[in-house]
């Protein structure tokens, strides 16, 4: 026999118009409620042990219904137990009720009032600004970020979904796939894209492969996301392979081509791709170690001042120290006795591509005399034709970049300069360039720019001097 009353059963059927119930019906739909009753007291018991209480609130029953899957009934939550009350109708029918709450209407008039809600508004907050999330209250914290990526994702989480999805587990014949540590945040499209570029510029054997690659590097606008990865993989190929004079080349014409593509947001990135070219640029070991010592390396230094002329014209507003650095880098490479000479050609390059003819008035002219009656007289007069020839490259590249101080364009990058129209005194003004800056350079300036270059410098290096003189007089 149900311990639940069938009359209640029929009761609640005829509130909603069903009249016609037989006896075996409300007896079987007596048992059924009283079996799902007594499941969801099984449950809210559950949860009230767990709270560590005695006492079973309307939340526990809540809970024990959406365990259920079964909606909850609302309008019954409560912060405090509720108190049942009994009255009896007659033998052996009492009826429960919920006992109201006393109000004091003193105490309810003399209350303060509650506060007033506020205006329901909308604010707006950056999720990331050039690819990092700031810290600010609405974004998760880093915190937050690292216990998230320790819990296991994928299908490799649960190893009967890798069952279903085939993923190879420990107890299969299969080894198992390492993953690295780094969220793959990339599509499959760029992930091939990238394999292939890379692929295609350490390619010596299909020029056109390679050309191709560098083509799309230079105006493709959808690679905003591989640049930290083309970035650390310069990175890695400089590291690595500074006896290999081409794969430097090639990376180093991945970041040319990567500074060419205006759609490509490389401000937060340049800090990273700097120290790779100043390597190329300034090292003292690149290319394989030969007697006499190898000058394939030239061009590459030259192409890697060409990229600091290019860093410095569209990314130096984003920092107002890049300047002042790269120019302190080179000229400490440039004013050190003990760098090889071709580390002061590198240097000599990188100064004039970080300020141009400022840098090369204020920090090069003031040297030059020293430095060639010093490291490169001595360096030609070694008797080593290796160091005789590095001497004559330093020196041609350094007249090279002191004759861009002439205000007309008869003077090439590396240093060739066409001949102009001499004067008819050339004996004076090559002593005059000789005072100025010694007879090794006073030579080559007068060989390769004549009159005219030997004008240029001397007047150059008397303002300078007038400048410095006026400087510790006081007067300016």
């Amino acid at each position: 026999m149900s311990i639940w009353n069938p009359d209640n059963v029929k009761d609640v059927a005829e509130s909603v118009g069903i009249n016609a119930l037989s006896d075996e019906v409300l007896q079987a739909l007596s048992s059924d409620v009283e079996f799902r009753l007594s499941q969801i007291l099984e449950e809210a018991i559950k949860y009230m042990r767990h709270a560590k209480r005695t006492t079973m609130t309307t939340q526990d029953i809540t809970l024990a219904l959406r365990t259920l899957d079964v909606e909850p009934l609302y309008g019954y939550e409560s912060t405090r137990p509720l108190r049942f009350g009994e009255a009896s109708i007659g033998p052996g029918q009492p009826l429960f009720y919920v006992e109201d709450e006393e109000v004091d209407f003193e105490k309810l008039i003399n209350a303060p009032l509650p506060k007033v809600p506020r205006e329901m508004s909308m604010t707006a907050h950056w999720l990331a600004v050039d690819g990092v999330q700031p810290i600010i209250p609405q974004n998760p914290t880093p915190a937050d970020t690292r216990s998230m990526d320790l819990l296991p994702k994928g299908s490799s989480a649960n190893p009967h979904l890798s069952a279903v999805t085939d993923t190879p587990t420990a107890t299969t014949a299969t080894p198992s796939v390492v993953k690295p540590q780094v969220k793959h945040v990339l599509s499959q499209e760029l992930q091939l894209y990238f394999g292939k570029v890379t692929s295609a510029l350490l390619d010596e054997s299909n020029e056109e492969y390679r050309v191709a690659a560098l083509a799309s590097l230079r105006t493709d606008p959808g690679l905003h996301q591989l640049v930290p990865y083309f970035v650390q993989f310069v990175a890695e190929k400089v590291t690595h392979g500074l006896k290999d004079v081409w794969v430097l080349t090639q990376v180093m014409h991945l970041a040319e081509a990567m500074l060419e593509n205006r759609t490509l947001h490389l401000d937060p990135y340049i800090s990273s791709l700097i120290p790779p070219i100043l390597t190329t640029l300034l090292s003292p070991h690149i290319g394989p170690a030969a007697t006499p010592p190898s000058t394939e390396h030239y061009p590459l230094r030259q192409l890697s001042a060409s990229l600091l002329t290019s860093i410095c014209a569209h990314h130096a507003k984003s920092s107002q120290a890049l300047k002042p650095r790269l120019a302190r880098t080179c000229l400490k490479s440039f004013l050190s006795p003990s760098q090889p000479l071709r580390v002061h050609y590198g240097a000599i390059l990188g100064l004039q591509a970080t300020g141009g003819k400022e840098v090369i008035r204020a920090l090069v002219l003031p040297a030059a005399k020293e430095y060639g009656e010093g490291v490169l007289k001595e360096a030609a007069e070694s008797g080593d034709e290796g160091r005789k020839g590095e001497a004559e490259l330093v020196a041609r590249v350094l007249v090279g970049v002191m004759a861009s101080l002439e205000d007309d364009e008869d003077v090439d990058m590396v240093g060739v300069v066409r001949q102009g129209a001499n004067g008819t005194d050339e004996a004076e003004w090559r002593a005059k360039v000789d005072a100025r800056l010694g007879g090794y350079l006073g030579e080559r300036v007068m060989k390769i720019g004549g009159v005219k270059l030997a004008k240029t410098l001397v007047r150059a290096v008397d303002i300078e001097d007038d400048g410095l003189l006026g400087f510790k007089g006081g007067k300016m």
